[in-house]
């Protein structure tokens, strides 16, 4: 009898540390369930005034995300891997008061973004696909999109260098609404090798990617 009670102590610790583990691991599990979004906003020439649409697709994606959900957006302007162009970014709380006043103030970030943006003189997309897959890399969600709002027409300033491969294994990246430059309808073959071109950079790194021009079709969205 004594030696049971000397034991009871240890084994009662046992029972406390594995159940901290199996709590741990149930967390990571959970996480494998979330969702990381990222949607980044090309905000160069006249491109600008095509994100009427794009807070239209802003508020679709809001009202699907669930909580423990990431949620990013941010915008593609001359030099783009800087966490200084992120608009709104959220990780979307498990109480409902809460889960509904971020979706509401994120959806008013948005609103106010687009009345007041100011066009950018370059695109620099490589540099906001970089940063997008760092920023969802460490968020460790489960799910990785990365929505990409733009013609897809790529203009660095002077000295800017984007000579490298991408890194997207476990990744989706989406193009939204790749409008047709004057120079695409002299000549279609323009826009295809454009377009062709980002989808061999998703797909040689490791991700899956789609093209999605019909923005009147929200399924199309889903994550």
């Amino acid at each position: 009898m004594i030696s049971i009670i000397k034991k009871a102590p240890l084994i009662l610790t046992g029972l406390i540390l594995l159940s901290l583990f199996s709590c741990n691991s149930d967390e990571k599990q959970t996480n494998n369930y979330t969702k990381g979004v990222y949607l980044l906003l090309d905000t160069s020439g006249t491109y600008t005034e095509e994100l009427i649409k794009a807070r239209q697709v802003i508020n679709y994606l809001l009202a699907t995300l669930e909580p423990g959900d990431t949620f990013v957006v941010a915008r593609i302007d001359s030099g783009s891997f800087s966490e200084k162009d992120i608009i709104a970014k959220v990780i979307l709380d498990g109480r409902p008061s809460i889960y509904n006043k971020q979706k509401r103030e994120f959806a008013a970030t948005i609103e106010t973004f687009v009345k007041e943006v100011t066009s950018s003189a370059y695109t620099d997309i490589s540099g906001g696909l970089l940063q997008a897959i760092e920023f969802l890399n460490e968020s460790s969600v489960g799910k990785k999109t990365i929505f990409i709002y733009s013609d897809l027409k790529e203009d660095l300033p002077k000295g800017y260098v984007r000579d490298f491969d991408f890194v997207l294994d476990g990744f989706t990246v989406k193009a939204l609404n790749v409008t047709k430059l004057r120079a695409d309808n002299q000549n279609p073959q323009v826009y295809l090798d454009r377009v062709a071109s980002w989808g061999m950079k998703v797909t040689q790194g490791g991700g899956n990617w789609g093209i999605i021009n019909d923005l009147d079709n929200p399924e199309s969205l889903s994550l």
